[in-house]
């Protein structure tokens, strides 16, 4: 699809773990931007057309013979830049600057003082403190000739440095972090200021020309829509039903891996409640004997991918005109799947972006490929769909296969779903489910010896895992009162058959993911 926003941000990624985070404050800005590869080709870029361009941070010095560098024509293309950190190095490197490693690295909260009011620091006033958050173990020596500072911090002098002239700025600390607190503020000028933009990126205003996008690449051709229930799918339902009507078949696929009562919920609200055309699909014994043995969790996500493309591709059949498959994949989906936009890690495959089979006969369809979650409920909201739908927590694709670690069967898979359910009800009857972002069980293949009525068991352990989050690229555990988890364990080892120990997960994504596989 063609850019959504004809005002947009163009983030160039040098590999930094925040640059997920540089596009999540621009749009809160209400500006559109995407992130690319610093790979991508001059042309390309002017292509763009950006009103303004963003270097990301990064790990390696510019004068590292295998570092990330763009191409120099970038800084004279006529349109703002900001270089952040690794950003603004390589600005002063390619402008013939010097760049060399700092005496005393600087990694945590640093003062700032403003020498310099410029647009960048606009409403800051001269010689104002400003708490930032540095993380670098170079620094600037000398600035590249038309350069002037705007701020200075102790160990670094050219803390915040620009030639206002060529339109080029660069900040040696992070202001998209939550510990640089007026870092809003300083992106906020850069975007409107410098750049010239209006804050005219909304979730109305996307509705409108992805509806238009939608006819343009569709025409007559028909869509199957894979429906899970959650808030992605049902937001993509939602926004192709309302742009292509009749066109549009949902497919839900119960392919045993489901929450307890899923099915009977999503054809009740889909089918009845909003009048879609859905057809339900039993599909779980399908799914059972081709993870029968399968514990290795890339190996469960492809093949659970592969099953749900085998069954879509067979419903297809059923609908002449039927070309498209559309799918509810994010931008964390894509960042996290396959390094396409940017050198960040792949961390682990989705089973809607790096599972699927090279070859398929449906074409993809994913309208919500550059969303965030937040963007997302957001979109849900302004489509009309009920609350308890947009504020559904997230749900893996790949559904319980990857909470039940070890060996899929489906006696296990009924061990989990009890839990959870457990789990679910209590969240929910505390208050407590508003106050993370996923909250989930996970089974263990991992025995542990109890004592149940004066008799030995020796049965499997169950992990509570709860986190709080804004948007999934960063993660906390939930800070649950003592007495709520302890009503989860009682609860679950005394109703669930096949579990007598219960374990609460107290780690972070860095380093732990949200899910365990």
């Amino acid at each position: 699809m063609e850019p959504i926003s004809e005002e947009r941000i163009l983030i160039i990624d040098f590999g930094s773990q925040y640059t997920q985070l540089i596009a999540r404050r621009v749009r809160e800005q209400h500006v559109y931007c995407e992130i690319h590869p610093f790979t991508t080709p001059l042309n390309k870029i002017r292509e763009f057309q950006p009103k303004g361009i963003i270097l990301s941070g990064g790990p390696q010095g510019v004068y590292e013979p295998d570092a990330p560098i763009c191409d120099r024509g970038v800084l004279d293309l006529g349109v703002p830049v900001l270089g952040i950190c690794y950003g603004l190095q390589l600005m002063v490197h390619l402008l013939d600057g010097k760049v060399a490693p700092s005496a005393r690295r600087e990694y945590g909260r640093a003062s700032l003082s403003v020498v310099d009011d410029s647009d960048l620091f606009s409403g800051f006033g001269k010689n104002a403190p400003v708490d930032v958050w540095m993380s670098h173990g170079d620094k600037v020596d000398d600035l590249p000739r038309g350069f002037s500072v705007l701020a200075s911090s102790e160990n670094s002098p050219n803390a915040a440095v620009a030639d206002v002239n060529r339109g080029l700025y660069g900040v040696q600390f992070h202001p998209e972090v939550a510990h640089t607190p007026r870092g809003g503020e300083i992106l906020a000028n850069f975007l409107m200021s410098i750049c010239g933009c209006s804050p005219s990126w909304t979730m109305s205003s996307f509705v409108d020309r992805s509806i238009e996008q939608i006819r343009t690449q569709l025409g007559q051709e028909h869509v199957l829509c894979a429906l899970s229930g959650g808030v992605d799918s049902s937001v993509v339902a939602a926004l192709l039903h309302k742009a292509i009507g009749d066109q549009l078949h949902c497919i839900f696929v119960d392919n045993g891996l489901l929450r307890k009562g899923e099915a009977s919920y999503v054809e009740e609200v889909f089918g009845k409640h909003f009048g879609m055309e859905l057809t339900v699909v039993d599909a779980a014994k399908r799914f059972l004997d081709a993870l029968d043995g399968v514990t290795d969790p890339e190996k469960k996500r492809k093949i659970i991918g592969q099953e749900f493309i085998g069954v879509f591709e067979q419903q297809s059949e059923k609908f002449s005109r039927c070309g498209y498959l559309a799918q509810g994949t994010l931008y964390p989906d894509v960042i996290e799947s396959v390094s396409v936009r940017g050198p960040s890690a792949t961390i682990k495959s989705h089973h809607n972006v790096g599972g699927l089979p090279e070859k398929m006969d449906l074409k993809l369809i994913e309208p919500l490929r550059e969303l965030f979650k937040d963007e997302v409920r957001l979109l849900g909201q302004t489509l009309g769909l009920p609350r308890h739908i947009v504020q559904r927590q997230p749900f893996p694709g790949p559904g319980l296969g990857i909470r039940c670690v070890g060996d899929i069967t489906e006696e296990r898979l009924e061990v989990l779903r009890e839990a959870d359910y457990i789990l679910q009800e209590e969240l929910i009857s505390s208050g407590a489910l508003s106050q993370t972002w996923q909250a989930f069980a996970v089974l263990l293949p991992v025995k542990s010896v109890g004592v149940m009525g004066d008799e030995r068991t020796y049965e499997e352990t169950l992990v509570i895992r709860a986190i709080t989050s804004q948007d999934g690229m960063t993660a906390d555990w939930a800070r649950l009162p003592y007495e709520l988890l302890a009503k989860f364990s009682n609860r679950i080892i005394n109703e669930v058959t096949g579990v007598n120990r219960v374990l609460y997960d107290i780690s972070s994504k860095p380093p732990s993911t949200i899910e365990w596989e």
